[in-house]
């Protein structure tokens, strides 16, 4: 297995000060499974080439019976291709031969480090089942231009056809910092997650961390979030993580919770017209003050958040000293982690999975009287645990919905569930161009499915309402344009 990084940067041999190795210098690195050579095959100050060479010991490989994780046949664990292509072997050992290069770490010369330089990177043998449009997929959006040519089963026989592997090149101007996490990801996710060993939840953070994705809180050395806005994460994300359902699940929530922190943030910005300037509080703050004053009109005893996210109204619910019972519901787990840590410091999870709260909690201020439960669930599907509210918010949820499943929203939230009052709230797509960068067309969230203009709001609102025995009345939320009116609508369905 092998991979060169050429740089004609000029001196070029500063590629030993960024990698940490000397260009004069061959040296090997042990490994579980054999040694890791790293070796100039040419230095000179205006071409530099770093090779990273892993020669794999196949009795190794058999001793830790693991080799292959889904052999196709019985000889799987004898034949098979890890000593000669880019496996997950080959990630291994560049995450801990190149572990400072990959942080962007040049205590020497940091702002060298910190400098997009040119870039040639060539891996004869890399496993892609999906093709060489799948190769340029995963590279070209990261800004490289990429070579991807099929490997012949045979060159001798060309009758016989290409192999699932690409002799990849790939040619950009990056910093070798993020080059290096690109392939420590996207290698993985190519050869489709079979990897040599047992893949548990610690992958989550090593992916999210190379991704430029916040770990416990911590952001990344580089901060580049590359992975949360690469157009094929959830591609990515899956095969990495070996299709393991549930990392997936928690890594893509993770992922997306990063990132609405940038697009609520942008979301909210004020924009430069003096007309529709919007001062403090922030839009997300007006959403939640204009939430709870219907709630309070509405003298509402209970409350179901539907779509709760990491619970930033619910903090605000608790407070209520009229609210009896507050719910909130979320179709992603990490965000419910967050969100009992946000409202129950120190408490121990309870409940359990089923038609059982997912925690309960005992609020954290003195003289709350509202009981308070955390439950996993989807608001397309129906589920008992929503009975009895008295009131349930969807506060920027429906647009994150595909149009195919409202039906099924609607029949859970105001069929099934059906409380006396119903709270939404959701971006008005007419209001869009007064923010920077948003074009015709484009949306406010990169998750979000659609965004209604007042007039399909109000279709949807007076549809939904005549159907389950509703009376609906809207209400804006934040400063009005003329034209556009306000940045958020809200309808209030009252049964």
């Amino acid at each position: 297995m092998l991979l060169t990084i050429t740089t004609t940067a000029h001196p070029a041999t500063d590629l030993g000060y960024l990698l940490h190795k000397h260009p004069d210098k061959a040296q090997g690195f042990e490994q579980s499974f054999g040694t890791a050579h790293v070796f100039y095959p040419e230095a000179t100050e205006e071409r530099c080439t770093a090779a990273l060479l892993l020669e794999v010991d196949p009795r190794a490989l058999l001793r830790t019976r693991t080799s292959v994780s889904t052999p196709d046949f019985a000889l799987a664990q004898y034949v098979n291709d890890r000593p000669y292509a880019s496996s997950s072997l080959f990630t291994v050992a560049l995450g801990r031969v190149m572990r400072t290069a990959i942080r962007g770490v040049c205590e020497g010369r940091p702002e060298l480090a910190a400098t997009p330089i040119p870039l040639e990177l060539h891996l004869p043998a890399v496993p892609c089942r999906p093709g060489p449009d799948q190769a340029r997929a995963l590279f070209e959006p990261l800004g490289w231009t990429v070579r991807a040519e099929p490997v012949p089963l045979d060159p001798g026989l060309p009758g016989w056809g290409d192999s699932h592997y690409l002799s990849l090149t790939l040619t950009g101007t990056l910093r070798l910092s993020d080059a290096l996490s690109h392939l420590y990801v996207l290698l993985p996710a190519m050869e489709g997650g079979n990897k040599h060993y047992w893949v548990d939840s610690t992958e989550i953070d090593k992916l999210l961390r190379a991704g430029g994705a916040p770990v416990d809180g911590v952001e990344s050395e580089d901060g580049a979030g590359w992975l949360a806005a690469h157009p094929e994460r959830e591609w990515i994300t899956r095969r990495y993580l070996a299709r393991r359902d549930r990392y997936v699940r928690t890594a893509l929530a993770r992922l997306t919770e990063s990132e609405s922190e940038d697009q609520d943030q942008a979301q909210d910005e004020v924009p430069t017209d003096p007309v529709v300037e919007e001062r403090e509080p922030s839009l997300a703050d007006r959403r939640a003050d204009a939430i709870e004053a219907v709630l309070d009109a509405e003298h509402a005893t209970s409350v179901i958040d539907l779509g709760c996210g990491d619970g930033k109204l619910l903090e605000r619910l608790v407070r209520h000293r009229n609210l009896e019972r507050i719910t909130g519901v979320d179709v992603h787990l990490t965000g419910l982690e967050i969100a009992h840590r946000k409202l129950c410091d120190g408490c121990d999870p309870g409940g359990g999975r089923g038609h059982r709260p997912l925690f309960t909690e005992t609020p954290r201020e003195k003289g709350q009287r509202a009981r308070t439960e955390l439950v996993l669930g989807s608001v397309v599907y129906r589920d008992k645990r929503f009975h009895g509210h008295d009131a349930a918010v969807l506060m920027e949820v429906v647009e994150h919905l595909d149009p195919s499943r409202l039906p099924a929203m609607e029949d859970v939230v105001f069929g099934d569930a059906a409380p006396r009052v119903v709270v939404v709230t959701t971006p008005n797509a007419e209001y869009n161009r007064h923010y920077e960068g948003l074009t015709d067309g484009s949306f406010r969230h990169a998750d979000h499915r659609f965004e209604w203009t007042r007039a399909e709001f109000t279709e949807w609102a007076d549809r939904v309402a005549e159907r389950y025995g509703y009376t609906v009345r809207y209400l804006p939320v934040g400063d009005e344009h003329p034209e556009t009116g306000a940045p958020t609508q809200m309808g209030v369905l009252t049964r």
